[in-house]
């Protein structure tokens, strides 16, 4: 039995080898889309600028306006410079004209204040030619010179300290700075040990001078002081330490050094100056007459002192 040969068919052309990735050889034929392409070939066409005459006009009017705004801003800048630099200048004038009124009245305030001191030299001296030379000294009225000891008492290197201390105040206790109430003990411990005059950092101590504080600073008649405060006090320099170190005061004053770190030195001086008091009230008291009424109310008191 004979076998027929197969039928082939020739209606369709053979498939290609590549048949099957038709997308990748798609994207790898057309990379640019067609699209891309023309909208690169318009620009490239007209030059990169608008086509159409309103888009033309409108960049136009823009940059106008921008060099509008541009030229006016500089035209405002240039006006107001000249208005600026002259109110500078009268500000200045109008500082250095008060800064000239307040240094003529400085100088009145110091011509008056010296006027008012002589005056009181004066009134100190007219109580006769045996009072008239102690009067003034002990009123601190006049400027004194000789003997004396020099006291520098400072804070402390270190940290703030604890503790209560001779201090007896918790508002003392936790600091190694020297206090107002330090200074005060301080003061009157030379007074009671036979000082005949003091000065602190050159301030002149008399018998209304106060020794407060303002927060952490130290007043001396309302003048305020920083540390190291330097105590001059003249009177027999030998004489006047050994009483002061054995006295109450003194021996405050080691207990702070050693309890607190509180910085001392004293030392005996041949010579320490002191200026006179920059400002004093005299007082002067008058005897009462003998049919002056007698009280014991706030008038009466008054009455009694004599002080004007």
């Amino acid at each position: 039995m004979s076998q027929q040969p197969p039928v082939r068919s020739t209606g369709s052309p053979p498939a290609r080898p590549d048949a099957s990735m038709s997308l990748l050889t798609n994207v790898m034929e057309h990379s640019l889309d067609d699209g891309y392409a023309e909208a690169a070939a318009r620009r490239a066409e007209g030059g990169g600028m608008p086509r159409t005459l309103r888009a033309k006009l409108g960049l136009a009017a823009g940059l106008v306006l921008a060099a509008a705004v541009v030229t006016l801003g500089a035209a405002e800048a240039q006006i107001s410079a000249p208005v600026l630099a002259k109110e500078r200048e009268e500000l200045i004038d109008r500082v250095e004209a008060q800064t000239k009124k307040a240094d003529a009245v400085e100088r009145d305030v110091e011509a008056l204040r010296s006027d008012v001191e002589e005056r009181q030299r004066k009134a100190l001296n007219a109580h006769g030619e045996e009072q008239g030379a102690t009067v003034p000294l002990l009123a601190g009225a006049t400027e004194v010179h000789g003997p004396g000891v020099k006291l520098v008492v400072d804070d402390a290197k270190g940290t703030d300290q604890g503790g209560d201390g001779p201090r007896e105040s918790s508002g003392f206790s936790d600091t190694g700075r020297v206090r107002d109430r330090d200074m005060q003990r301080v003061v009157n411990g030379l007074w009671e040990s036979g000082a005949e005059a003091i000065a602190i950092n050159g301030q002149r101590l008399t018998a209304l001078s106060a020794i407060r504080a303002a927060g952490d600073a130290i007043l001396v008649d309302n003048r305020p002081l920083v540390p190291p405060y330097t105590v001059l006090a003249v009177g027999d320099g030998s004489k006047l330490r050994t009483a002061f170190q054995g006295s109450a005061d003194g021996q405050y004053l080691q207990v702070l050094k050693e309890d607190f770190g509180i910085r001392t030195s004293m030392s005996d001086e041949e010579s320490v100056r002191l200026p006179a008091a920059p400002s004093l009230i005299v007082r002067t008291a008058e005897p009462t007459t003998a049919d002056a009424p007698q009280g014991s109310g706030p008038g009466a008191a008054e009455s009694e002192k004599g002080t004007s």
